[in-house]
């Protein structure tokens, strides 16, 4: 039997394939568990070679288990941190190769699941309902039930959720779904494209729901519904219309996103017709549905074409980073393309900073033996990998990369790869352009120091036409005695200002002073938008402002996306270890078990 190419797992999926998952669950918000049943229906590899079947699970209370209806014996074998308790199911003689065969897994999630979060009703913003939402990259599926949790195998799933608030999931929904809160009823869902169990999704709450779009509405609290309804619609429909030219049309029928309380840990998760999107986008100002660019495109990147481990997640994310800023560039213009770049250019240069630049993290390709993928999460995957893409198209010109993109996303389509999967397949198809100039330059790629080069990749040129008027002021700011005015920057995006504000953290320390009045005069204090305020709160933590200590830790308390909490933590701890640690004491509850696990990292405890 082959070995497995993903060490993320300890399933043995090369002896079998869950080719369709049912998830039946009664959504427990008393006893914060999911309880129920999956049944797998897993395809045989081999002619009667393998007589187990060895499942990922971690912290599952499983009761009984059944191969079409007979019990087998089954054992969960030792924990094994971080990939769990493989769950051993023995088929003694065997399955014909081809064979089908259904297991039935009752079960119930613990405390110690790490996919779901559940929040009390004091935790939402109406405070009426308790609320529950699930996240399950990487490996986190395998805490709400066994599975082959691996990106290199996909299945249909069928969903039967029982609730007693609304509830929506990673697939089309089916039949009545019109609720009455408190009142229980059984929600179904199919997704008929095949999926990753990274892409498993339910969440369920006081939910109500608009269009923002002739496919596409936004489910969130009754309370946000306006405003998220406002921020989205003008432009779901023009983001869906450019990927579909881009790539080919959208395949998976509606395109939804659900707006999450403050808790979620990510800016958005791609969970298939429902991305999950944090709250933290709705700014009042339309400037930051870039997320939403981001999540729709992964509907091509990651979600119909996966990486098939971890260890090539920039498959995944330098893609939808690629497609992202094409889409950015067809509505804005060509310099945003550029400027978006320039932006990434720095989140990749303090991601290699905090690593180190020979780390292993640093690469393309990272080897994730024995290792927690939330480990090595980091921007590497998304700007090293764009950057790459960049790089390829800049090999063989924008035109002929552009027939490649439909031609790679067809040929991938419903299947994972690793990286010398791709490598094999832009060199078949450049090389079979026949154009000899192009094939020169193909041949000419280092494929070996591109994948295993740790730090930074050669930095581009960018056109910096946006990011110049943002250096400018920045170094305007090196002058202690420069008198700033609200006009500085009263036409630039919020975008802009994000790049003004990196420019000043990374040039250097302000006096307290400084930064206060640059807080004032440009009214950073009172942003509406996350991205700014927390921003401005970095430069003002370096400047040792402890004007700003307390107003940093009442952020910390309103707002769970990692993206800001955790180097506002690692800031705050710098200056005020006591405040950052009272901080995070009083809010670890509020974060999502990812975040929080994250944080204790960042704060050495």
């Amino acid at each position: 039997m082959a070995a497995n190419r993903d060490p993320s797992t300890l399933s043995n999926y090369s002896a079998w394939r869950t080719r369709h998952t049912t998830a039946s669950f009664k959504i427990d918000f008393e006893e914060k568990a999911l309880k129920g049943s999956v049944i797998l229906q897993l395809e045989s590899q081999t002619d009667k070679e393998s007589n187990e079947i060895i499942l990922d699970s971690r912290y599952v209370d499983i009761s009984t288990i059944r191969i079409n209806s007979t019990e087998p014996k089954w054992e969960l074998k030792e924990y094994n941190a971080p990939l769990g308790a493989p769950l051993h199911i023995y088929v003694p003689g065997g399955v014909a190769k081809g064979e089908l065969i259904d297991v039935a897994i009752d079960l119930e999630t613990t405390s110690k699941c790490t996919a779901l979060q559940w929040l009390t009703p004091a935790q939402t913003s109406n405070k009426k309902h308790p609320y529950m939402f699930s996240q399950c990259q990487a490996i986190n599926a395998r805490s709400i039930f066994p599975c082959q949790d691996t990106p290199d195998v996909k299945s249909t799933f069928t969903f039967k959720l029982t609730s007693s608030l609304p509830v929506v999931a990673s697939g089309v929904p089916v039949g009545d779904h019109s609720a009455t809160p408190g009142e229980e009823k059984l929600y179904e869902f199919e997704q008929k494209v095949p999926i990753p169990s990274y892409l498993f999704a339910v969440a369920s709450g006081d939910i109500a729901t608009a269009p923002i779009g002739p496919r596409s509405i936004v489910a969130t609290g009754p309370n946000e519904l306006e405003e998220c309804k406002w921020e989205l619609e003008r432009d779901m429909e023009k983001f869906m219309e450019v990927a579909e030219k881009l790539v080919f049309p959208y395949k998976w029928g509606a395109y939804n996103v659900l707006v999450l309380p403050p808790s979620f840990p990510y800016g958005g998760m791609e969970n298939p017709i429902y991305t999950f999107a944090t709250p933290t986008i709705i700014s009042g100002d339309r400037q930051n549905v870039d997320v939403i660019a981001h999540e729709l495109s992964h509907s091509w990147s990651g979600n119909l074409v996966s990486n098939a481990s971890w260890e090539h997640f920039w498959l995944n994310e330098g893609w939808t980073m690629y497609l992202e800023r094409r889409i950015q560039a067809a509505i804005h213009g060509d310099a945003e393309f550029d400027f978006s770049s320039i932006i990434g250019w720095k989140a990749l240069e303090d991601a290699v900073e905090l690593f180190g630049e020979d780390h292993e993290y640093t690469k393309l390709i990272i080897k994730h033996e024995g290792v927690d993928p939330e480990d090595v999460y980091s921007t590497v995957a998304y700007e090293k990998g764009f950057h790459f893409l960049y790089y390829l198209e800049g090999v063989v010109g924008r035109e002929n990369f552009d027939k490649f993109i439909p031609f790679y996303f067809t040929k991938w389509s419903g299947k994972s790869l690793d990286s010398f999967e791709f490598k094999q397949t832009f060199l078949d198809f450049f090389n079979n352009l026949g154009d000899k100039k192009i094939s020169k330059n193909v041949a000419e790629i280092n494929w070996e120091e591109k994948f295993y080069t740790p730090g930074l990749p050669p930095k581009p040129e960018f056109d910096t036409t946006l990011a110049s008027q943002c250096y400018d002021l920045a170094t305007k700011w090196k002058d202690a005695n420069f008198t700033p005015s609200a006009k500085d920057l009263e036409n630039f995006t919020a975008n802009q200002k994000l790049v003004f504000l990196a420019e000043v953290q990374q040039s250097g320390e302000l006096s307290a002073d400084r930064a206060q009045l640059m807080g004032k005069t440009y009214d950073f204090l009172s942003s509406k938008n996350v991205e700014i305020l927390s921003a401005y709160y970095l430069i003002a933590l370096k400047a040792h402002d402890s004007a700003i200590y307390q107003d940093t830790a009442t952020l910390l308390g309103r707002v769970g996306r990692m993206k800001f909490v955790r180097p506002l933590f690692r800031a705050l701890n710098k200056v005020d270890r006591q405040l950052a640690l009272q901080t995070f004491e009083k809010n670890k509850d509020f974060y999502h078990p990812i975040c929080k696990g994250m944080v204790e990292k960042d704060l050495g405890l």
